[in-house]
């Protein structure tokens, strides 16, 4: 997802790099010293904010979104696709 909207032009790959590092060091100077197990959730936490600064989604349809998917994983059984039904 990401990769495809720097494609699209929504963002520089410079912004992202700038997003990237400004979330994972802010993780670090809030005590997160395990760099590596936590990095992919540093790149979601980033596509997030780049896209609300980009005006893409808003906090509300963030949290909506959260909320769906974690309804629909708690009611996939494992294994099987989680879809979102809305």
């Amino acid at each position: 997802m990401t990769l495809r909207l720097h494609e699209l032009g929504v963002f520089t790959w410079a912004e992202w790099a700038e997003c990237l590092g400004q979330t994972i060091r802010e993780a670090q100077a809030a005590g997160e010293l395990e760099y590596r197990d936590s990095y992919y959730y540093h790149w979601l936490a980033a596509l997030e904010r780049i896209s609300a600064n980009k005006g893409l989604v808003t906090d509300r349809s963030l949290a909506q979104r959260q909320n769906e998917w974690d309804i629909a994983a708690r009611n996939t059984p494992h294994g099987q696709p989680i879809e979102i039904k809305r």
